[in-house]
This record gives structure tokens, sequence and C-alpha cells, in this order.
């Protein structure tokens, strides 16, 4: 099979890949794509393009809806760097506390001083900030990343409050019992002396943080953003720190307007930079591919629903379809029609498309399957 890598992807988790594998960045014609950050809005897909896994948690430079009209399954890695994330997270607690990034500054332009302890001694109170022991810390999105946040944040000392009304059963077995679990987001922002962010920018929570939700805020808040930039209203943000409201910013989605605001800390999007974190994205998105392109199964996709089943057949056949009445019928019937008995069956939706799965010891005439009204694409796999 032919895997194009559309960028630089970690060495050690191209070799779980097989000899039935090649891959290479000037792949064409291929199966299945590898991805990082390289944008494929633009990219023409193939016609044997099957799937694109995406070696990271976001997939703003993938066109799921073109995806999934034309039958490619789209997988992400979520959880696979939540450990980098969250280091850099307790880095920006302790960066939001403290003046860090101006006193470090303030001592690398004393390099010709001849009084340097002097002046140090003279000039650091102006980087004075709390410790973080003590305070309240509100963690939005009970996720991956959230709940080691979280943890870590109970062992520092700190009183968490953790809000999520959709968190995963497993978050939730993660979660430390001393998080206390709020409903009401208004009642963390109404309590809490540090707030940090972990949800994806959808309709709902873009610019969630503005005007309305700072005014509910305690004075001198901390906001500590590595999720999405667009989360937050710049225009709201910038004018509540130069009011004090908010006493410091850090996040991982700088701007022009916020690198020039006051007391903000803004990175280069290094929330999941570390060898380890690449590795376990590129490890995690190359098993994914291999176990949909091998067997049909589905995890972690983002436009297709989860659906894994062991191989026990000489043939599996794959179908997507629109999630519409009486596929099944009509789907098996053709099946049965042609004197294939099957000998295992799974059906499962999300939203407007279903993927059908069936396990028969005979060969199947796609063909027949493929003029099915509201059929997407039929793969079957020897």
């Amino acid at each position: 099979m032919k895997i194009k890598l559309a960028n630089r992807i970690d060495e050690n988790s191209l070799e779980l890949f097989d000899d039935r594998y090649e891959y290479n960045e000037e792949m064409t014609d291929e199966d299945a794509i590898l991805v990082r950050s390289a944008s494929l809005h633009d990219y023409p897909f193939s016609s044997s393009l099957l799937a694109i896994a995406r070696a990271g948690a976001g997939v703003n430079n993938i066109p799921i809806d073109r995806c999934s009209e034309q039958g490619i399954a789209v997988f992400n890695t979520p959880g696979a760097n939540a450990n980098a994330v969250k280091e850099l997270v307790l880095c920006s607690l302790f960066m939001a506390s403290r003046d860090i990034k101006n006193g470090i500054t303030f001592a690398q332009g004393l390099s010709e001083d001849c009084d340097f302890s002097k002046t140090v001694e003279k000039g650091k109170n102006a980087f004075i900030g709390p410790e973080i022991t003590g305070k309240k810390l509100g963690v939005i999105g009970l996720g991956a990343i959230g709940v080691l946040v979280a943890n870590d944040a109970v062992k520092l000392g700190m009183e968490v409050y953790g809000y999520d009304p959709f968190i995963s059963v497993n978050s939730a077995w993660s979660l430390s019992k001393w998080v206390r679990h709020v409903t009401n987001l208004n009642e963390l922002f109404a309590e809490c002396d540090y707030i940090t962010l972990h949800i994806p920018a959808n309709d709902q929570t873009k610019g969630m943080i503005n005007k309305d939700s700072i005014s509910l805020m305690k004075q001198g808040v901390r906001i500590v953003n590595l999720a999405r930039g667009e989360l937050v209203d710049e225009k709201d943000l910038i004018e509540a720190l130069n009011e004090g409201k908010i006493a410091r910013y850090v996040t991982d989605f700088g701007s022009y307007d916020l690198v020039h605001a006051n007391n903000t800390v803004c990175f280069p999007h290094l929330g999941a930079s570390t060898p380890e974190s690449e590795e376990n994205c590129a490890k995690m998105a190359v098993r994914e591919l291999r176990d949909y392109l091998e067997n049909g199964n589905i995890s972690n996709s983002v436009n297709l629903p989860s659906v894994s089943e062991p191989r026990s057949t000489s043939h599996r056949i794959c179908i997507i379809h629109k999630n519409v009445p009486n596929m099944l019928a009509k789907l098996t019937s053709i099946i049965g029609n042609n004197g294939i008995n099957i000998e295992n069956l799974v059906n499962k939706a999300r939203g407007d498309i279903a993927y059908t799965m069936i396990d028969t010891n005979s060969d199947v005439d796609k063909k027949a399957l493929n003029e099915v009204e509201n059929i997407i694409r039929v793969r079957v796999i020897e």
C-alpha cells in the first residue's frame, strides 16, 4: 500500500509499517496520507485515497466535509501529546504568577552593569508575583490534557475546579477525587484565581472569553490558553489587560496585537513540540491507518463512527453510506441473493454517515453494492 507523507514524520514511527507498505513525500496515487501541519485543503485527492491520519489532535488543516463526501476516513491522535501540553500548562501557571519573562529581559539587559547584584536587588520588585499554592484554578475541559492538568495542580496545592458537561467515563475515572466538578461555568469564572482552557474551538466555544465572561471573573485573574486562539475575543481581552482586570494572559496562540499587549506571554505554538510527543502522535497515527487499511476498523476518526471487530473470515466488506432507512436491508439482500452467508455484521452511524462491516467467507460483487442508492464507498478486504 502507498502512504504519502505530507510532512516529515518520526522515523521510529514509520518503522511500524511492514514490507506491504511504501511511503515517501513524493508518493502519488496514494492509499493514505500521514500529515502533521501541512494544509490539505487545496490538495487534489486521488480516487485511491482511503484515509488521512493527522499526527496530532487538531484537524483544521484537513477538509473534513470533502473527505466525508468521498468516503475518506480522517483520523487524529487525541491524548498522544497530552503530557507535553500539560507540562507547558504547568510552566504557564508559574509564568502567569510571576513576571518571569520581563524579569529575564531585565537581568539580561544588565550584562554590562559593573554593579550587577546591587542593580538586580533594586529592580527585582517590579517582577514580584503570587505563589500558586492555595489558589483556585479553574480547568475548562476535562479531556486527556485537562485531567492531567487538574490532577497535577492538586498535587501542587491548588484548589481545582473542573468544568466539562461532556466528560467521558474514562476521564471521570482518571480525575482526582479532590477536583471539584462544577456544572455552572459562571461559578468557575467567579471563584477562580487562575483559569486554563482545554476545549476545542467550535460554534459554541469561539470567543467564550469575552467582555461578558471577563466581567464575572475576579479582579486580577490569570488566564492560560494553550488550546485554541479563537476561544478568546482578543479585543475584549486586551482591554481587560490594560484595565488590570486580567493580571496576565499566557497563550500558545499569539498575534501581532497580543505580543505588543500589556502582561502577556506568547509562546510560538510549543504545546506539543517535544520529541516524545511527536513520536507518540506519529505512532498512534500509523497504528490507526494500519488497522483501517488492513481490517477496516475505525478508532479516533473525526468523520466516521468508531467500529472495531476481530477478523475471523476470508472477506470483510467495508461500506460507507448515508445514514438513511432501509440501507441494511438492501445490502444484506444483495449479498444473500448471491448465495453468500453473512458470518458477522456491524453497523454504526455518526450524524449523516453510517459505516457497515460485513464478514463473509466468499467473494463479493462490489459492483452490485456500489449501485445501491446512498452508497458512498465500498471496499472489500481479503
